[in-house]
C-alpha cells in the first residue's frame, strides 16, 4: 500500500531571511566585482515564492505590426473628461469618515531628463487601515471599512504633479511562507498613452519595520533601487489638524527610474 506523502512544512521566516540574505550578499559581491547594478529583480527571485511559480517562462511578445485599433480595444476606460475632483480623496468618496491616519500623498511624474509628464492618468489602490483589501478574493480577516474602498485617480497637471488625499495602510499576512507580513505601502499605476503601456509599482512608507522581513521589496537588490520606492514624509504637505503629508515622486527611464514591476 502506497503512502501518502507527508507534507512539506512550511518555510519560517527565519529561512527566508537566509535566502533573502544570501541573494544580498551575491549581488553587492557581483557588484564590487565590477557586475553592472540591476535596477530591477530577477524573475526567479527565490525568497519571492508565489512569483518563482507564476513568473514568465517566455519572453514577452511586443505588440507591433498588428491593428493599431485591435490594440487601442484595450486601452483605458477613463480619458481627461471622466475624472472628477472627487477621485483623488479616497476618504469622502462614501458617506461616513473612513477608519486610520488620514494622510495627503503628493509627487511628481517625471521623464529620465527630470521633465514633467502631463496630462497622465495615475491611479492607487490599496489596503485599508487594518490592512484589508475591499476585494471578492481578499483572504485576511481583518475588518472591512464600509467608508474606505481604496481606490482612486488623479490626472497629472502641467508641472507633472498628482495628489491624493486616502488612509495610510495597514501591513497584513500573505501565503509567503510562515508568519509573512507585507509592509504598508500603495500601489500605482501609470497608464501612457494606451493600456499596454501602463506601468505599475509600490510605494512605501519610511521605517517600516518590516522592510527586512519582506520578500518583494528586498527582491529589488539594488539599495538605491530600492530607496526610490520609499516616500518621504513632509511637513510643509500636512495639513493641519486634518492629514500628515508624504511626498513621492515617480521617474519612468533612465539611472534615477523608479522600479517598475513589468521592467523594462
Amino acid at each position: 500500500m502506497a503512502r501518502t506523502p507527508a507534507p512539506t512544512p512550511a518555510l519560517s521566516q527565519p529561512d527566508i531571511d537566509i535566502e533573502i540574505k544570501d541573494q544580498q550578499d551575491a549581488y553587492d559581491k557581483a557588484v564590487a566585482g565590477g557586475a553592472p547594478v540591476l535596477h530591477h529583480p530577477r524573475r526567479d527571485y527565490a525568497p519571492y515564492r508565489s512569483s518563482l511559480l507564476r513568473h514568465p517562462k517566455q519572453p514577452l511578445v511586443a505588440v507591433s505590426g498588428g491593428d493599431p485599433e485591435a490594440v487601442e480595444l484595450s486601452g483605458p476606460v477613463f480619458g481627461v473628461t471622466d475624472i472628477t475632483e472627487h477621485d483623488s480623496d479616497l476618504t469622502i468618496q462614501h458617506r461616513g469618515e473612513p477608519i486610520g491616519e488620514r494622510m495627503t500623498v503628493s509627487g511628481r511624474l517625471l521623464d529620465r531628463d527630470g521633465r514633467p509628464v502631463r496630462g497622465q492618468l495615475v491611479e492607487i489602490w490599496q489596503a485599508n487601515a487594518a490592512g484589508r483589501y475591499a476585494h471578492l478574493r481578499e483572504q485576511h480577516p481583518a475588518p472591512l471599512d464600509p467608508n474606505f474602498t481604496g481606490v482612486g485617480r488623479a490626472l497629472t497637471d502641467d508641472q507633472g504633479q498628482y495628489s491624493f488625499t486616502t488612509i495610510k495602510p495597514g501591513p497584513y499576512p500573505w501565503g509567503n511562507h510562515a508568519n509573512a507580513w507585507r509592509p504598508a505601502h500603495i500601489h500605482f499605476s501609470v497608464f501612457g498613452t494606451a493600456f499596454t503601456q501602463r506601468l505599475v509599482t509600490q510605494m512605501y512608507f519610511p521605517n517600516d519595520p518590516l522592510f527586512r522581513y519582506d520578500p518583494i521589496l528586498r527582491s529589488v537588490t539594488d539599495r538605491a533601487a530600492r530607496d526610490r520606492l520609499m516616500a518621504a514624509y513632509d511637513h510643509d504637505l500636512s495639513r493641519p489638524g486634518f492629514s500628515m503629508g508624504y511626498t513621492w515622486d515617480i521617474v519612468l527611464d533612465g539611472p534615477s527610474a523608479t522600479w517598475i514591476e513589468e521592467g523594462r
